[in-house]
């Protein structure tokens, strides 16, 4: 038997899982306390919807479920395919699961649905630092309200959520998925390639200039549009977003944009900042208008995102619904908090009540209910040599200890 977790996967340990609990628990309280309600949806969805999702690149990392019983059977004894073995699979985000519990349960919520997901999902990753195939993602997304000001709320609401977890020197991204798609056309690429040629672009802080560069061009676009690409995302912080709205065939998309930024930043007041970027791409095709990612200069890459996805309910009840979220990035958080010694704030000092068999248990119960007062408290037995046990104790964070003597408790 194999005591490793498996690759891309893993086990943690009591000190970080506190960390992570208590990131958790600062970023639930941020969302309930401005009326987000939390649900929770099945890990395993339905392979034909997940198939469909317009999920960009994570199509291609389903962890696929074999078919079960009589109809494996039946699929082995016809031409079997990877299609034909397979009728459900593991959840790679929770924005597709959430689409499909909006759509079976809408009768039932409340107009705008404003929902709160913290749970596991799984992509078929080639494991990395940084890149596991199991972990959390915490979501918001507001259902059934079109105007920009549910951008707004979620941009406010996710940013308090970093605020009170300790963030100070972050910006937050914007970018509007129909400027980009307006402007890339433009630039020479055909309506029908520009989903692929943003999945291409959304990997920039991986590839780099030159990297976007070859994929197009292996993907046979048009030389000059590629060359045109290129020039665009080498200007970066020269680019205003009035100069890209003057580009476009329909400026009147970018009003949303200016209304966004302008009433984000006077939300913001300086605690942090509201930013256009212009290469924003976000790989998902279902994004339909806005997006947005949190920077932090303590990450590479981002450690936050979303954006809007009006269409996506649609391919379930054959109508849209106004739809849009913002996603933290709870495991990249948690690991650099975990690395960095970041000490939970106002927590109680962990305290460990060492007793000896002398010593009535139901006493010592007691004694450690009113030492809880003041420390969290572990009832641990007194090992014979008490060297090595107070080691390992202060190794796992320990930094009280009592002791019942003569009948009086002693701490130090």
């Amino acid at each position: 038997m194999k005591t490793n977790a498996l690759k891309g996967m893993r086990d943690i340990l009591p000190a970080e899982q506190r960390l992570r609990d208590y990131v958790q628990g600062k970023i639930l309280e941020t969302y309930r306390s401005a009326g987000f309600e939390r649900i929770s949806t099945p890990i395993l969805e339905d392979i034909e919807n997940l198939d469909k999702s317009d999920g960009g690149d994570n199509l291609n990392l389903i962890f696929k479920v074999l078919k079960r019983g009589e109809k494996l059977s039946s699929a082995l004894e016809s031409e079997p395919s990877e299609k034909t073995l397979s009728d459900m699979g593991l959840r790679y985000d929770l924005t597709l699961p959430l689409t499909r519990f909006f759509a079976a349960n809408r009768n039932a919520l409340q107009f705008p649905f404003k929902v709160i997901q913290t749970d596991r999902v799984y992509r078929a990753e080639r494991p990395q630092k940084g890149r596991l195939r199991e972990f959390v993602q915490c979501d918001i997304d507001i259902f059934g309200d079109s105007s920009p000001n549910a951008e707004v709320e979620l941009i406010d609401v996710t940013a308090r959520a970093m605020l009170n977890i300790g963030f100070k020197d972050f910006s937050i991204n914007i970018n509007d998925r129909r400027i980009l798609r307006n402007m890339i056309e433009n630039m020479g690429f055909a309506p029908e390639t520009i989903d692929s040629v943003c999945i291409t672009f959304d990997k920039l802080d991986k590839i780099g200039v030159e990297g976007i560069e070859s994929e197009l061009t292996e993907k046979q676009f048009p030389e000059d549009a590629v060359k045109k690409l290129c020039a665009f995302i080498s200007s970066g912080s020269e680019i205003t977003l009035d100069a890209v709205i003057a580009q476009c065939s329909d400026s009147s998309i970018g009003e949303d944009l200016k209304y966004i930024i302008s009433t984000s930043q006077a939300v913001a007041e300086g605690r942090y900042k509201i930013t256009y970027c212009p290469n924003l791409v976000r790989g998902q095709g279902y994004y339909t208008g806005v997006v947005f990612e949190i920077a932090c200069p303590q990450f590479s890459g981002a450690v936050g995102g979303g954006g809007r996805y009006d269409n996506m309910v649609g391919k379930f009840i054959g109508q849209p619904v106004p739809a849009v979220g913002f996603s933290i990035g709870f495991e990249r958080i948690c690991g650099i908090l975990f690395e960095q010694g970041y000490k939970i704030p106002d927590s109680k000092e962990r305290c460990a009540l060492l007793y000896e068999d002398s010593t009535s248990f139901p006493e010592v119960l007691k004694i450690a209910e009113k030492l809880r007062e003041n420390y969290t408290v572990s009832v641990i037995k007194k090992a014979k040599k008490a060297g090595p046990q107070f080691g390992m104790l202060e190794a796992q964070g320990y930094t009280k200890f009592a002791q019942i003597k003569d009948g009086e408790v002693i701490v130090k």
